[in-house]
């Protein structure tokens, strides 16, 4: 079986995967009706969401199979997300990429595969949703449009669920997508035994600014905020607007060092920040830093509480 190639924006492709909260969520109703609709619609065995990860095919939804990834390699969808229609494969003894091909459905062999790619908002392929059979059969142009309309309603759940986890006045998670976001990386964390960190910041102050300027200014104050929290964060991190004017950030494989250059780094971004604005005032925060530990920390809820309390401790000597 042929290889898939890699798209040419296969880092772009990856880094809006990786921002978006899909990947190993939990199964969802909206995905699995689709891909029953697909089974019914065309008579075959096998109907997936399948999100193309870095070397893995993971099943967002599936119907027909018992597994929930597969290989990128050996996967179909890695050669659908190279195009932009429809990807069928009628015969799979009839084609030379996929002759030897090893995937199985029960007890034979994968003959007929179609799949029509997902795209995200910026155009990201994420994956598609294909159908498969151990039939050999023709594809016609109204099957083909067919599948199209169902992968486009695949890309609209997508899309609702994405900004479902985001906040709107500041482009990054709020509270939902945090919580999703956070419990996987904690759970990867867990398993590979690799520290992690949570600081919970809150703006001082942030009243005046609304009282004095406006809403407005204040709602450039909180975007200014995130973009310079988003920005220090490294890529594995996780950063959300919680609410009001409370963020955090989470913080994975980094010890009290880490946190201490990133906080550093911070600092100074929004010093800078201040130095620039025209209006008369300062942003200015409090933080409370929390290191993971398995046997005090049950899950992101006990590691936000703790950094809650520890921030508020250091607002109130701030105010002394």
């Amino acid at each position: 079986m042929k290889t898939p190639d890699l798209p040419q924006n296969e880092q772009e492709r990856l880094s809006t995967l990786q921002s978006l909260t899909i990947l190993d969520s939990a199964p969802d109703e909206r995905f699995d009706r689709l891909t029953r609709i697909a089974i019914k619609l065309f008579d075959v065995p096998v109907a997936l969401v399948s999100i193309v990860d870095k070397n893995r095919q993971w099943f967002k939804s599936c119907q027909g199979l018992d597994i929930t990834e597969t290989p990128r390699d050996l996967s179909f969808c890695g050669h659908a997300i190279l195009g932009d229609g429809a990807f069928v494969v009628e015969d799979t003894h009839k084609d030379e990429r996929f002759i030897d091909n090893p995937l199985f459905i029960g007890q034979k062999h994968i003959r007929f595969y179609a799949g029509y790619p997902i795209r995200y908002l910026d155009g990201s392929k994420l994956g598609t949703l294909c159908i498969k059979d151990v039939r050999p059969r023709h594809f016609s142009d109204e099957d083909r449009a067919l599948l199209k309309d169902l992968a486009t309603i695949v890309e609209h759940e997508i899309q609702a669920v994405e900004l479902a986890t985001m906040d709107e006045l500041t482009g990054i998670l709020n509270r939902r997508g945090f919580n999703m976001s956070a419990a996987k990386s904690l759970s990867i964390c867990r398993r590979g035994g690799l520290p992690v960190a949570l600081a919970f910041l809150d703006l001082n102050e942030f009243k005046p600014i609304n009282d004095k300027f406006g809403h407005a200014e204040g709602d450039k104050a909180l975007r200014q905020f995130a973009t310079i929290l988003d920005d220090v964060g490294r890529d594995s991190d996780i950063v959300a607007r919680m609410g009001g004017d409370e963020f955090v950030i989470l913080l994975v494989d980094a010890d009290q060092k880490a946190v201490d250059e990133v906080m550093k780094r911070f600092s100074k971004q929004v010093e800078a920040s201040n130095k620039q604005r025209e209006l008369g005032y300062d942003i200015t925060f409090s933080y409370g830093v929390v290191l993971m530990d398995s046997d005090k920390h049950q899950g992101i809820e006990d590691l936000l509480s703790e950094g809650d309390v520890l921030m508020y401790k250091r607002k109130r000597k701030q105010s002394r």
